[in-house]
């Protein structure tokens, strides 16, 4: 049987395991911190290029697709979808909910063939470049935000004269929905995308209508009433539409019945 390890050579062991497990925790947040964007953002291959009902918008050089469906008179829908949203078929169910008016729906960097790379920072500025060509247009202009895009929105909202603004399955915080589901990681100081949309809520003008579903899988439901929190008093109504998941949601004519009688 080996002798015991001396005492005098106890810390040293102890020393080296400590050693050792922060060297790999190290290594574990620096996997994070570079491969966060492609953690975040789920990108869809089909592209809307090179058909007629798409329109290719330059920002700063870099093109970015929009599917649009057009139709003459004051008012429009800009829609900003979710994580590994298709734009083009979204954009196609929701226009029929708001007949008589043109529809847009933004194809973020990366998605649906728009080149360049996602980030917190161009796809608000994206939105905000079409949000201005469309209201040149039509002055009357709802905009909707799903998911990861009801953090563009609300800044959106913030920024610009949107007419009503429509947030699906939103959050209050990027950051702090990293924070759950990585309780362990510094995300505070790692996470770039932030979407910290209760820094925006509250300058928000337009008449705002939260769509939430029952039994949301993605977004906790804390996270979209403490949203609902922070707009202005009066600014914003709430519907939880049951029986549905965050991912079914289009399926269930409530929904579709919330966004054709808005006010």
């Amino acid at each position: 049987m080996p002798p015991f390890p001396r005492l005098s050579t106890m810390p040293r062991v102890l020393l080296g395991l400590l050693a050792l497990i922060l060297l790999v925790y190290l290594v574990v947040c620096a996997v994070l911190f570079m491969q966060q964007r492609s953690l975040l953002y789920f990108p869809h291959a089909q592209s809307p290029a090179g058909r007629p009902d798409t329109l290719t918008m330059a920002v700063d050089g870099t093109p970015v697709y929009v599917s649009v469906h057009e139709a003459a008179g004051p008012g429009a829908v800009i829609y900003l979808g979710g994580n590994a949203d298709n734009a083009a078929t979204s954009l196609s169910l929701l226009a029929a909910n708001f007949p008589g008016r043109a529809a847009y729906g933004l194809h973020y960097r990366s998605f649906g063939g728009s080149p360049g790379q996602p980030s917190e920072s161009a796809l608000v500025a994206d939105a905000h470049a079409l949000f201005d060509q469309v209201h040149a247009r039509h002055p009357d202009v709802v905009v909707i935000g799903r998911s990861l895009g009801s953090g563009i929105a609300v800044q959106l909202a913030s920024r610009r004269p949107v007419s009503r603004l429509v947030l699906i399955t939103p959050y209050d915080s990027l950051l702090d929905l990293a924070r759950q589901q990585y309780p362990y990681v510094p995300v505070r100081w790692l996470l770039q995308d932030r979407y910290e949309s209760w820094r925006y809520a509250p300058q928000v003008k337009a008449p705002t209508l939260v769509i939430a579903a029952e039994h949301d899988e993605v977004i906790p439901r804390l996270s979209t009433t403490t949203l609902v929190s922070r707009f202005a008093a009066g600014r914003v109504r709430m519907a939880l539409v049951a029986g549905t998941g965050h991912n079914t949601l289009f399926d269930s004519p409530r929904f579709h019945e919330l966004l054709r009688t808005m006010p």
